[in-house]
């Protein structure tokens, strides 16, 4: 099959990119700039497979047609990413870059005749925090302009997708990690490499975690499988943690002992605010404050049954697997 992937230097494409190839595919890789390419993963030596092609900035006015020539499939990876705050201007990037940058490249998608389309959208598209398990049946209510940029982009999709020739698949994936990871797994496994003791005891939340060979393989899956067009997956591990089992099995593999407290969360969050209040005032940065602990203090599990049922799909790692890998890789 021939795929174009945007998004390719990115954290998931550059994990993608050597698992499509290893299946056969030939593969278009979308680039922002020529200088990103050195980012992309070596390919087996003499591989004919792979075909650059700079698009540019992506936006509504981006040209798609020579990265879409021939292309019998897509993977949209490209899009701008949560940033804990987002401030001014943010909300304007995010629906220039994600929801009308999408919207560009499925109207030009439909125009080349491409078969398949897959959008890597996130969890964020429902929510970011509940206490009930979140299912295909779950009303979209997205909390962020992150959330409400990704829930665009698949409006936009199935509005165009519908009544073509071209299928499409949603990917709905929680928290994505793995070795090179960013965000807030990171930031998570830099507090517990400092062997601090963590106030975070008393937090009884659960979260589903997305290790990121798990969605290379659940992308490679869904690019043929017929059961996949014209719906939507939430991704996970299908092992649900709570913040403090986490933080046990991040630091039994970095081999550090970080205690964990017993604190009241009402507690808990005077800290965190103390914490952001020296910030403000001081600009020193502070890896403990109110936006990182609503995240770890929330529930956000997801129902991953519809995998098995329509694409007879299992994670091949487990969640021990994931993390085992990446904390020693990085």
């Amino acid at each position: 099959m021939r795929v174009l992937i945007t998004g390719a230097t990115g954290f998931i494409g550059r994990h993608l990119i050597p698992v499509l190839e290893a299946q056969g595919h030939e593969l278009t890789l979308g680039l922002r700039n020529p200088d990103t390419a050195a980012r992309l993963p070596k390919g087996e030596a003499g591989s004919q497979q792979r075909r650059l092609v700079v698009v540019g900035e992506i936006d509504e006015h981006t040209d798609w047609r020579e990265a879409l020539q021939e292309a019998d499939a897509v993977v949209h990876l490209a899009a701008r990413a949560h940033v804990l705050d987002e401030g001014s201007g943010e909300e304007a990037a995010l629906a220039r870059i994600n929801e009308r940058g999408t919207r560009r490249l499925v109207d030009q998608a439909v125009d080349a005749g491409v078969e398949r389309f897959i959008l890597m959208s996130s969890i964020g598209a429902v929510t970011t925090g509940t206490d009930e398990c979140v299912t295909l049946h779950t009303p979209c209510t997205p909390d962020t302009p992150y959330g409400q940029s990704k829930r665009a982009a698949e409006c936009a999709l199935i509005e165009r997708a519908t009544g073509s020739q071209m299928g499409w698949t949603i990917l709905r994936p929680t928290l994505v990690y793995g070795p090179g990871n960013p965000g807030n797994m990171q930031r998570l496994i830099a507090l517990v490499r400092r062997g601090w003791p963590l106030p975070l005891g008393a937090i009884r939340n659960r979260r589903s975690f997305t290790f990121v060979r798990n969605l290379t393989d659940l992308i490679e899956v869904v690019l043929s499988h017929p059961n996949a067009r014209d719906t939507a997956f939430l991704v996970a591990d299908g092992q649900d943690l709570s913040t403090p089992e986490l933080i046990d099995k991040i630091a039994l593999h970095v081999g550090v002992r970080t205690p964990l407290i017993s604190v009241p969360p009402p507690l808990i969050r005077g800290i965190a605010q103390a914490a952001d209040a020296w910030t403000a005032a001081t600009g020193a940065v502070v890896p403990f404050g109110m936006p990182t602990l609503r995240r770890l203090e929330s529930s956000l599990y997801v129902d991953v049954e519809p995998l098995r049922a329509e694409l007879d799909w299992t994670p091949p790692f487990s969640v021990d697997e994931g993390l085992r890998c990446m904390l020693t890789t990085q």
